[in-house]
């Protein structure tokens, strides 16, 4: 039976703009060839959309608005195959961002949360069929979702689910006192984040003293590395590290969300720390080798 997995968190729509000079060339104040394209995206939104192309089955928990974007929203996770329930909400816009990409794939981004504001515990849908759930950090570093998001935290964990946890952004993280950031990675199972985020979390720039450092704070740790591959570890057990999926590079946004995917699929399901890794690694080429944070409507890719 497959594993059904809960994603909890933002769903938005990207604004891809690539352009074909480096950001210091930009000619601000007047014109710079691009291409645009938009696409879904938001972490949640994309992690749910990548574990369609494995063995789960996700269900996304978040808001849309009740405009253009959201419908066509709604209608990619329709064609993807994901699961969802009230998702468009009556009041606000649907969250957008708009994505930057410079000529070596690396993306900077300007998001706007839009109706991803305002979660609540009545979003939560039933528990019992759910083997993970997966959240955002970018839910509950709003200030508007993170009541309700902390209360679905403690259902959860009452339910024992184990909860996958990316705290999404330092950017956002800065807006928030560390110590309750900390206070909430002490109440998941796994830890997903970047090496940026394990740098601010820690102040240790050497990821494996970050990730040792972390465990003292959360069971399992796993530290994404991008080109370098990834690093994890649970308590009482050995540092695994795997290599990033040598492929061609297109774009890296949703690079991060597609490995979770990736990773939790293998790691719910076996607690496998190598093959998840190397699970995670395999999704995120996969991603990196397209324009978009989701997987093509229509392809298995």
């Amino acid at each position: 039976m497959a594993l059904k997995i809960l994603c909890i968190g933002d769903v938005m729509l990207d604004v891809i703009t690539k352009i074909s000079v480096m950001p210091e060339k930009i000619n601000y104040g007047s014109d710079t060839p691009s291409r645009i394209s938009t696409h879904g995206g938001g972490a949640a939104g994309n992690v749910a959309s990548w574990l369609t192309r494995t063995d789960a089955i996700a269900t996304i928990v978040g808001h849309v608005g009740d405009d253009a974007a959201g419908a066509a929203l709604i209608s990619e996770f329709d064609s993807l195959g994901v699961r969802h329930n009230n998702l468009m909400v009556d009041k606000g816009s649907s969250g957008v961002v708009v994505v930057l990409v410079d000529p070596t794939g690396e993306r900077t981004m300007f998001p706007d949360n839009g109706a991803n504001s305002g979660l609540h515990i009545g979003d939560l849908p039933p528990l019992d069929e759910f083997s993970a759930v997966y959240l955002s950090g970018y839910s509950p570093l709003d200030p508007l979702s993170r009541p309700g998001v902390l209360e679905m935290i403690a259902k959860i964990k009452a339910a024992g689910i184990p909860i996958f946890f990316d705290p999404a952004s330092v950017g956002g993280m800065m807006d928030v006192p560390l110590s309750e950031v900390i206070s909430w990675i002490q109440q998941v199972d796994v830890l997903l984040l970047n090496e940026e985020e394990a740098i601010y979390l820690t102040g240790e720039t050497d990821p494996v003293v970050a990730l040792e450092k972390l465990l003292d704070e959360c069971e399992v740790v796993v530290i994404k590395r991008g080109s370098h591959g990834a690093i994890g570890k649970a308590r009482g057990s050995i540092i695994v590290e795997v290599p990033s999926v040598k492929t061609e590079v297109v774009d890296t946004t949703g690079a991060g969300d597609s490995f979770a995917a990736g990773f939790i699929a293998e790691y719910a399901l076996t607690k496998n720390m190598q093959y998840s890794l190397a699970a995670g690694a395999e999704v995120a080429a996969r991603c990196v080798a397209i324009v978009g944070a989701r997987p093509r409507v229509g392809t298995v890719i």
